[in-house]
């Protein structure tokens, strides 16, 4: 870690790697050789234009997405695709099914019901406290609906699909927010892949949208052109002004991740993070975890003490070893450690340590 760095285990926005923030840094006042910063320059200029094909180009390449899906820039974060994926996808049927299982995919369900006919619950595990990801066998799906929604990791709660469930032909939407380029997906089994980038792949401000092109063009007439796909598709992201930041980030973090080694090697660094946490809390008792373990995320850990006191008294000695936001999300108390690609091993290493001295000292 660079001096004065600390280590943030924030769930969005989160850490970018160091070597994309000195790269910013050494580009800020003259990117591409242009003479003036990314935060100038005009959408329409060469400069960015190349900037961000290269974008969609590494998108491309590094979750190998097949030619017959596009790649798309959007404004609004993944809040904004909760409703512009039932305005794009839900106006055949008017079915659509969505699967709960931690807050953001209830919000989507949510958003989902003002605009279709019939938005099913086809799955939850709201009874359970979101502890567990639904089976296939607990699904109710409809095959006449447009398509089936869920979220592929919580980060509220610490759970993430370890499956891809069966839908036929039905096409499968989801929001991978949390998780977007932690390991290789195969694309070619979802219909359309969406995230917020600010957890893995840039500042907050934009979803990346990567979808089938047979899905394109039957919005409903509801839909804002800045949120109609195949407007979007047809110019390349660029309708009015994109979130030009964000997307030029979006280039460097990718860029990096090519240097890496991709998604095999994200994946394997991702879980020996995760192994190091999850085998610290299986080993003892003083922390709990209440996630099925099947389902665990390796990108958002939850734990907590037994009172809210010990849980306050962790949080605010956090800062004096060099760590923030660690407190759990205001739903469900306790503790929340996002680990998400930026954060080394060593950043996790160290938060063990902690939570050893401060059992040992309760």
């Amino acid at each position: 870690m660079l001096d004065g760095r600390i280590y943030n285990f924030s769930a969005g926005p989160s850490m970018l790697p160091e070597e994309v923030l000195l790269r910013i840094r050494e580009e800020l006042l003259n990117c591409g050789g242009s003479g003036m910063s990314v935060l100038e320059m005009s959408h329409r200029s060469k400069v960015y234009d190349d900037i961000i094909n290269a974008a969609v180009e590494n998108v491309r390449e590094i979750m190998n997405v097949p030619g017959n899906y596009r790649i798309l820039f959007l404004h609004g974060g993944a809040s904004g695709l909760f409703a512009a994926i039932p305005m794009n996808l839900g106006n055949h049927s008017g079915i659509a099914d969505y699967i709960v299982s931690g807050n953001f995919s209830g919000g989507a369900y949510k958003e989902g019901k003002k605009y279709l006919k019939n938005a099913r619950l086809a799955g939850s595990s709201e009874a359970d406290h979101f502890n567990h990801i639904p089976t296939q066998q607990e699904l109710d799906l409809c095959p006449e609906a447009d398509y089936v929604h869920l979220c592929w990791n919580n980060t509220i709660f610490g759970t993430k699909w370890q499956y891809i469930p069966d839908t036929g032909s039905v096409p499968l939407v989801a929001d991978m927010s949390s998780s977007i380029m932690s390991e290789p997906v195969d694309v070619s089994r979802f219909g359309a892949i969406y995230a917020g980038v600010q957890k893995n792949l840039a500042p907050s401000g934009l979803a990346l949208l990567i979808i089938r092109e047979d899905l394109l063009g039957n919005a409903m007439d509801i839909t804002p052109k800045i949120w109609n796909f195949a407007t979007q598709a047809e110019k390349n992201s660029m309708l009015n002004t994109p979130p030009t930041f964000p997307i030029y980030c979006v280039k460097l973090v990718t860029d990096y991740l090519r240097e890496q080694g991709g998604l095999s090697e994200m994946k394997k660094r991702n879980e020996e993070k995760a192994a190091l946490l999850y085998d610290y809390l299986d080993s003892q008792d003083f922390y709990k975890t209440t996630v099925n373990k099947a389902d665990r995320s390796i990108m958002n850990v939850t734990f907590r003490t037994e009172s809210e006191e010990l849980d306050k008294e962790f949080v605010a000695g956090q800062a004096g070893h060099g760590f923030s936001n660690l407190k759990g999300h205001r739903l469900v108390g306790g503790m929340r450690a996002s680990i998400y690609n930026a954060m080394p091993k060593e950043g996790v290493a160290a938060l063990v340590e902690y939570m050893k001295e401060f059992a040992a000292a309760h």
